[in-house]
This record gives C-alpha cells, structure tokens and sequence, in this order.
C-alpha cells in the first residue's frame, strides 16, 4: 500500500510539471472534452457475459482450442498482474494515448473498461469461431467510428498484450518452456488478425517479439495522458463503500504495484520510478505471491463463463450445461 501511495506521488507530481507546460488553450475544457464520447459510466458489471447467452451445444474449438497455449495462458491468474503490466506498458506509445484521450478520458468508466476488455479477450480465446468473429467485428466497427484502427497502433497494443502476458506468466512461476513461448506468440497472430493488424507485420516468435519492442523504444513518451493513464490505473475510483468497508483498495494496489514493476527496466525509469535490479526480484517475488494466492480460490470461482461454456460444448469431462 505504501508502495501504491508513492508511485501516485510521483505520477501526481509529474502530471502537475506536465500540465504546467501546456498553454492556456490546451487546459480548456473545450480541448479535452470536444470530442469524447459522452457515453455514461457503465462500471464492472458492463463486461458480464450470461452463461446462458453463449453457445453451449456446437462442437466447435474456435481459434485456439483446449490445447492451446493461449486457453492456458489465458486462464491462469498470472494473466491478471500480466493484463495488468500491458496497460502500463501501452501507455508509453504517445501517439496512441493522443489518439484514445481524444475520444475518451483514462478517467471515465475505468472498471468498466477494464471488465470489457476481459470480455473480448474471452471470447476471442475460447468462443466459438462465430462468436469470436461476432466480437472482433463489433470492436472493429467501434475502433474505425473513434478513428483507432491505424494498423500500426493496433500491432503495438497487440505486441504489448502479448508480450506482457508471456512476461506475467513466466514472471508468476507457472511453467512454459521456450518452445511453449514461442507457440503462443504464434497462436496469438489470429488475435492480431481479429483485432485488424496487419498480419505479415506480427511477431510470430517471442524473440520476433522482443525485437519489435526494442524497435519501438525510439517511439516512446511520457506523455501527460500517460501519467493520467498510469495514475488511474493504479489509484482508481471506487465506491465509498467498497473503498472502506472492503479491502478492494489495498488488494487493487498490489496488483497494479506488481504489474508496473514487472515491465523492464527502461519503462519503469520512463515513469521517473526505479530500475534497479531488487526492483526485479520484488516484483517477480509478489507475483508468485498473487498467483498462489489466486490459485488458492476453487476452480469454479475463477471460470469465466465463456471457458466454461467451451468445457460444456466440447464435452470436457466434468462439464455439462445446466437441465
């Protein structure tokens, strides 16, 4: 938690020297909010997916399949301190948090965002190919009315995910070969393709993947919607009532604590905060902590409906849809 409290100091201090330097212009509502989309909060229960709103009954894998890299990867809880990093991380890329706070604010609907976005990953994952080509078709539709569908944006938001999640997963302590690595980043390139990429442009190789990201170093700024995105991300709003009669808020800042720490060196230093190898070590050392503890919840607790609607319609043993 203190570690939490710093991090906002030190977001807070540079978005103060940030805003100082715009001009008047810039600071007028006028700028900032001409534009967004004026679309009410919509909060964590916007991303609930029904059980029964998805098909249960037709023998289709999907894209990926239970034997995937990408149903493992996607299930375990490393992917949430995972998730968690990629958004740090997206946020380095200017040109993209110009482009996104020109249609909307870090600031609005965060926990509604964050639950849509766990949707989408889920039923590109493990829906069935019609509803996975349902879903990538809807954000598409969204991302070209908003003006977010350059292709090259796209590949950076992608590789970021992608990256991030092999790197949380790893980090965490659950188990993957390089191979296994490799076959992930490869299986992911049909996300890329979903989302709108340009598919000779995408990793096919964690190290293909590695690569493009220190390409795009060059690329990278802390920019002023950045530190608003960073700050959100690790000190959200919440209710009154979940703030303080719940331990929401301390449990959310370890997770956002540990997932900035686990980016490299260089972003971490990006953000004015530190890079030293201990660094490491900590953050690795607290994400094996949260994945144990996360493993520690039953099975059935942590499902998402769409894997347990592919359990049922696969016929996975143990799974059957509800008479």
């Amino acid at each position: 938690m203190q570690a939490g409290v710093a991090m906002a100091t030190r977001l807070n201090r540079g978005q103060r020297t940030a805003d100082q330097g715009r001009t008047s212009a810039d600071q007028g509502p006028a700028s900032g909010d001409q534009g967004r989309s004026q679309i009410p909060p919509t909060g964590f229960r916007s991303g609930f997916t029904a059980l029964e709103s998805l098909d249960q009954s037709s023998p289709d894998p999907g894209y990926f399949g239970p034997d995937s890299i990408s149903w493992r990867v996607h299930h375990d809880p490393a992917a949430v301190v995972g998730g968690i990093r990629a958004l740090y991380l997206q946020s380095l890329h200017p040109e993209v948090m110009l482009g996104f706070n020109g249609v909307t604010s870090t600031r609005e609907d965060p926990w509604g965002r964050l639950s849509r976005t766990g949707r989408y990953v889920n039923a590109i994952t493990y829906g069935t190919t019609a509803e996975a080509n349902a879903t990538s078709a809807r954000v598409r539709r969204i991302h070209g009315a908003l003006g977010l569908d350059r292709p090259d944006w796209l590949l950076w938001v992608h590789c970021g995910a992608v990256d991030s999640w092999l790197s949380g997963h790893r980090r965490a302590g659950a188990p993957m070969t390089n191979s296994e690595a490799d076959r992930y980043v490869l299986e992911q390139v049909e996300s890329a393709r979903l989302i709108g990429c340009s598919v000779s442009d995408v990793p096919r190789t964690a190290d293909e993947l590695e690569s493009y990201i220190q390409g795009m170093r060059t690329v990278f700024d802390v920019v002023p919607e950045t530190r608003e995105a960073a700050l959100g991300l690790l000190w959200p709003p919440m209710e009154p009532r979940v703030q303080w009669l719940t331990p929401a808020r301390p449990a959310w800042t370890i997770f956002a604590v540990t997932g900035f720490s686990l980016m490299p060196r260089w972003a971490r230093r990006m953000f004015a905060m530190p890079g030293l190898p201990s660094t490491d070590l900590q953050a690795t050392v607290s994400a094996r902590a949260l994945r144990a503890a996360l493993l520690a919840i039953p099975e059935e607790r942590r499902t998402n409906p769409h894997l347990t609607a592919a359990r049922i319609r696969l016929g996975m043993k143990g799974f059957r849809a509800a008479s």
